[in-house]
């Protein structure tokens, strides 16, 4: 079976504020977007930004859903990108978790959260190709 990730789909509260923290924070671009949901392309899968009691009703589990057991990826080309974008999703309505420095195993890195408390690490390592598509590859 190939490995693939299709859609990843967060629960959310607000729309119009998990919007704006993802249109003027990353600077990403709706593909689809209604009442309930947007839509986001990415390199080779979907992400999408689901009203939670939606999500809950769609899942069959309701009261059931919490962020925070996870984080998601977002590695950039070049380390002295990792604080400007961490700075500019903090004014597009995120909070900063742990301000960007060095790990002990490389690179460079800090989180911040979305409105809905979904973890981002944000992410520059020197041993992972970004292509111009945005894909990312191992490479150590």
């Amino acid at each position: 079976m190939q490995q693939q990730i299709s859609v990843i789909t967060l629960g959310i509260s607000d729309l119009d504020r998990s919007r704006r923290f993802y249109v003027d924070g990353f600077g990403w671009t709706p593909v689809y977007e209604n009442a309930q949901i947007v839509f986001y392309q990415m390199n080779g899968f979907m992400l999408g930004t689901f009203l939670k009691a939606s999500l809950e009703t769609d899942m069959n589990r309701a009261g059931l859903l919490q962020p925070g057991a996870f984080s998601l990826a977002h590695n950039v080309e070049e380390k002295d990108d990792v604080a400007p974008l961490m700075e500019r999703l903090a004014k597009a309505g995120g909070t900063i978790i742990r301000p960007a420095d060095a790990p002990p195993h490389g690179g460079f890195r800090g989180y911040v959260t979305d409105p809905d408390d979904h973890a981002w690490e944000i992410a520059w390592n020197p041993a992972w190709a970004i292509d111009e598509r945005g894909l990312v590859t191992f490479g150590l």
